[in-house]
């Protein structure tokens, strides 16, 4: 049985990165200006955040369905079964529509919702990727993605609430709190949505916070996988490159005690990005099934 494994680039995976693997890729496209782009094909990471930092109008958008099934379509002429990943349903409508159309495939497309995104669902695409080494079947996979799809966290921290005001996700009123007296938001994913999590003064108390509550779920949620030593930290950023590799270096201070460090940095989605503007730093716990690295 031949399994392929499908994703979107909300994963932080780039189609380099994903030809090297073997993985599909469907970049997620958006609308800046009017002008649609697809993430990692038409639109770099730096060319995006020019955009958006400039005031461009930038706005998401699903897949379009009739690529999706012409790609599964294309794979199941070389291929058995199909398990396709998506960004987690909390967050976009695009999962729930990839389900209803792999309806059609009669079983040989399997679509995963593991409420996860960026480093985390980048952590599902790879085990998906060991259990089809495995012999596993699409299905199977799936069984147990889903199961331990709720085996991971993420902490958020905000540089800016100009982009969530702009959004509509919270009031002017309270952005301009906000950005007076300077509260930083942190924000976490366990399960299919973006919710607050904290509020913070400085991005140190930040950066110490989501340590803090990494090491928590550490030692706590997850004990039984960090025991078996099953757990990998990993971290995303928006932007600002120095920034985050500056909280590698804290946090693998404190991760050291554990036996941890974080395995790898990715930019964050441009899915949330686009939500959080620029300079936003997150921390991943994730439980792992395989010993795929990347």
């Amino acid at each position: 049985m031949k399994v392929a494994i499908v994703t979107d680039s909300n994963s932080g995976i780039s189609q380099e990165e994903a030809k090297r693997a073997g993985i599909t890729v469907i970049p997620m496209p958006f609308l800046i200006d009017g002008e649609e782009y697809f993430e990692d094909v038409n639109l770099t990471q730096d060319e995006f955040y020019e955009k958006l930092m400039n005031g461009a109008d930038v706005s998401t958008s699903q897949p379009s369905i009739s690529g999706v099934v012409d790609i599964w379509r294309e794979l199941l002429k070389t291929n058995d079964e199909i398990v396709h990943i998506p960004m987690s349903s909390g967050l976009s409508a695009s999962c729930e529509t990839a389900t209803s159309f792999a309806e059609e495939f009669n079983g040989k497309v399997q679509v995963v919702d593991n409420k996860r995104i960026s480093v985390t669902q980048k952590r599902s695409v790879y085990d998906a990727l060991y259990l089809a080494k495995q012999g596993k079947s699409a299905k199977e996979i799936k069984e147990i993605l889903v199961e331990s799809g709720k085996n991971s966290s993420i902490y958020i921290m905000l540089s800016t609430l100009k982009y969530l005001k702009k959004g509509g996700r919270i009031t002017p009123a309270a952005a301009l709190v906000g950005k007076v007296l300077g509260i930083k938001p942190v924000l976490q994913i366990q399960g299919a949505k973006l919710d607050k999590f904290a509020q913070v003064l400085s991005f140190a108390q930040g950066r110490k916070k989501m340590i803090d509550q990494a090491v928590k779920d550490i030692t706590t949620r997850f004990k039984d996988a960090f025991e078996k030593k099953r757990l990998r930290v990993d971290m995303a950023y928006t932007y600002d490159k120095e920034k985050i590799e500056a909280f590698r270096v804290e946090a693998n201070k404190t991760l050291k005690k554990y036996n941890l460090e974080v395995s790898f940095i990715n930019p964050l989605s441009l899915s949330i990005s686009c939500h959080i503007g620029e300079g936003a730093i997150a921390i991943g716990v994730t439980e792992v099934i395989g010993d795929l690295e990347y």
